[in-house]
């Protein structure tokens, strides 16, 4: 293997929105809490729980963003990178816990309504829906590239909801004098954030299970490489994520008979999988027919196998970034 070949991903993070998302959050989360007891808005208090997992999920963002800076050792060849994507599904489920929990409390207070300072109440939500709206603008460049930012972008925005879903509460019962308001407001803003948060979930999982990264399919992939002049087929093909954007692929290709100039060939395959499907980390096996077991088991098609064996005896090539190994 040559050397000046890098496989980190680069951060692509900016932590100063992510700072000043984190100050913000956190220190209106203690005026809400306050808010919430001296109040006794349930829907305010359940605000305040989203808003901690706000200042949670931040906190873990950051973590991941320095903790992902590290490089990578004889243990670790990829790095650390992964634990962005441990960080989106901690966030998930911390997010599943508090939905719950304010589920549960909304239908004990629906069966005895307490008496809510809406006032009090209208105005924290105020502040709070200032903060949340500030913090979704510093957080909204970089939730389309991490999930890990949009783990934490996800959390600010349902919190903004709830911020709304609050004050609407407090001007009804500011004005009508329902108490019970507050719990239905408290169980809509749960229901609002559980699909969210599941679909957060789903992603990470995928990550994490070594999934085709979304928006990819596999059967493109091996289409889009075998119509290149000079493959006659695919097999053994893998295709996944190490974090978010970075995406690798494995794959045998068996060139035709005709083919004499196998590194061009090579080459030519590698910068088609870069340029349509921005697959910059590539380790394609160039065959003059298919490994024995490979023809059995991984063909492409209908009769594809499922064991991820490789095989001796076969030079790898790699690349990353049109830079060969």
């Amino acid at each position: 293997m040559g050397s000046g070949h890098s496989h980190a991903a680069q951060p692509g993070q900016n932590e100063r929105p992510l700072w000043i998302a984190l100050v913000l959050t956190t220190a209106f989360l203690i005026a809400e809490i306050i808010g919430g007891i001296v109040t006794g808005s349930l829907a305010l208090i359940s605000d305040a729980a989203h808003m901690f997992t706000d200042t949670a999920a931040l906190a873990i963002s950051l973590a991941a963003i320095r903790i992902g800076r590290r490089p990578a050792d004889s243990e670790r060849t990829f790095g650390y990178y992964r634990f962005e994507i441990l960080a989106a599904a901690f966030n998930a489920l911390l997010l599943f816990g508090v939905a719950i929990y304010i589920l549960y409390e909304a239908w004990q207070r629906l069966r005895n309504p307490p008496e809510i300072q809406s006032g009090t109440m209208l105005v924290v939500a105020a502040f709070g829906l200032v903060v949340n709206l500030i913090s979704m603008r510093l957080l909204s460049s970089g939730k389309d590239s991490s999930l890990n930012v949009k783990g934490a972008y996800l959390e600010v925005w349902s919190d903004m909801l709830g911020s709304i879903g609050v004050i609407l509460g407090a001007l009804v019962i500011r004005y009508t004098g329902w108490s019970w308001v507050d719990s239905v407001i408290a169980v809509a803003i749960g229901l609002w954030v559980l699909p969210r948060t599941w679909t957060l979930l789903k992603a990470s999982m995928n990550v994490l299970l070594e999934g085709v990264p979304e928006g990819l399919g596999l059967a493109d992939v091996n289409e889009t490489i075998v119509q290149i002049p000079g493959v006659a087929s695919v097999h053994d093909l893998h295709v996944w994520s190490i974090t978010s954007g970075k995406a690798s692929l494995t794959a045998h290709v068996v060139h035709q008979s005709g083919v004499t100039d196998v590194q061009a060939l090579l080459v030519r395959i590698r910068e088609v999988v870069s340029s349509k499907y921005d697959i910059h980390h590539s380790t394609i096996q160039i065959e003059a027919t298919p490994c024995e077991q490979a023809a059995q088991e991984h063909s492409f098609g209908p009769n594809t196998g499922t064991d991820h064996a490789d095989h001796d005896g076969h030079a790898h090539e790699h690349e990353e970034k049109g830079e060969k190994r």
